[in-house]
């Protein structure tokens, strides 16, 4: 059975591996199709981003509490040391 630990360990391996054959690629690539494959690569991380932005915005409610949060003055906030000593 894999613990949480293996599979972090067991991920860590497969990205450091990924990125070694991403390496050994880019060295035989030319400058055009590096820059191909660069803009390539920023077309999947905007998609990331803009998938893991629709998945927070799906969330009932949750725009209008961080914009209602943001107007809340400072002041009405208390500081988390005083609520939590033991931390």
């Amino acid at each position: 059975m894999n613990t949480p630990i293996d599979d972090r360990s067991s991920a860590v391996l497969e990205v450091a591996k990924l990125q070694q054959q991403l390496h050994n690629s880019f060295q035989q690539l030319s400058i055009d199709r590096l820059k191909v494959l660069a803009d390539f690569a920023a077309y999947l991380a905007n998609t990331e981003s803009e998938a893991a932005t629709q998945e927070l915005l799906a969330i009932p409610g949750l725009l209008e509490r961080v914009k209602q949060n943001q107007l809340t003055p400072k002041t009405d906030y208390t500081n988390w040391r005083t609520l939590r000593s033991d931390v």
